[in-house]
């Protein structure tokens, strides 16, 4: 269970709508059913969710392929696999 790698959800970002001020837990494992966010199926591994307030409301694009430096968002990882 160490040393657990994330698995690519998919090759590209995911364009999600949230809310000004509210909390949401962006799955980091790429296990979960409820991508892009955590339904909790981490728990297998030794990742964990990357949690996060919206600072603002509208449409966001978070990362699909797990390998942004920018969590939750798209840096542009999913580029280079």
């Amino acid at each position: 269970m160490s040393d657990s790698k994330p698995v690519a959800a998919q090759k590209t970002p995911y364009k999600v709508e949230l809310k000004e001020g509210k909390k949401y837990a962006w799955c980091a494992c790429g296990l979960s059913q409820n991508q892009p966010f955590c339904d909790g199926s981490h728990k297998t591994t030794d990742l964990v969710p990357s949690l996060f307030t919206a600072e603002n409301s509208g449409d966001h694009w978070l990362c699909g392929c797990k390998g942004t430096a920018n969590r939750p968002f798209c840096d542009g990882s999913h580029k280079n696999l």
